[in-house]
This record gives structure tokens, C-alpha cells and sequence, in this order.
């Protein structure tokens, strides 16, 4: 599997997370912001990976991916949901790299 097919399976389950948590809980929550920050240099072969895949650089070293979700919803929660799941994925294929969950209130 290319990091490609790993990135598109890591967003759908960052879509149906997403979209399962409003369904059970609404658009009720704060608004927040939120992301995966992957701890990678980006002249490394995972690192052009995850740039390839849109990822772009982060504040302070890595990189990152805002809202994999891609959902318009103003949750903190419910695109915490969606980032919780698409570095679940990665993680699971990819154990060895430092990828995390990150989020912010608005």
C-alpha cells in the first residue's frame, strides 16, 4: 500500500467520524480547531510523503494536516472525533512515526 492509500483511508475514517459524532451528538460543542501534526523532517522520504499528501510545515518543526475531516462543521469535539481517527489509521500502519492528534478552542 503507497502513503497515498493510506492518507484516503485515513480520511474517509476522519469523515465518518466526524459525521457519526454529529449524528449522535449534534452540532452542539464550542468551535474549535483541529489537526495532525506529524513529527517529520521533510527531506526524508516520509516526510516528501506526507508533504505530497498536503500536508505543509508546522510551527515549530513537522508538519501538518488541518481538519482531515473535512467537514464545515465549527466542533471542536466533533473534528476532534475526525483527527482522532485519521491518526488512529496511520498509527496502525505506521507505528513507528510520531503522528498526533492536536486541537484548539476558537
Amino acid at each position: 500500500m503507497t502513503f497515498t492509500e493510506l492518507h484516503e483511508i485515513a480520511l474517509e475514517a476522519a469523515k465518518t467520524a466526524t459525521d457519526k459524532f454529529i449524528e449522535k451528538h449534534g452540532d452542539w460543542d464550542c468551535c474549535g480547531f483541529a489537526w495532525v501534526h506529524a513529527s517529520v523532517k521533510g527531506n526524508t522520504k516520509v516526510g516528501k510523503a506526507f508533504k505530497a499528501v498536503g500536508f505543509t510545515k508546522a510551527y515549530g518543526g513537522g508538519y501538518q494536516l488541518w481538519n482531515p475531516s473535512g467537514s464545515s462543521t465549527q466542533s471542536l469535539s466533533a473534528k476532534e472525533a475526525g483527527t482522532d481517527a485519521y491518526v488512529k489509521v496511520i498509527r496502525q500502519y505506521l507505528p513507528e512515526i510520531g503522528v498526533f492528534a492536536q486541537s484548539r478552542m476558537d
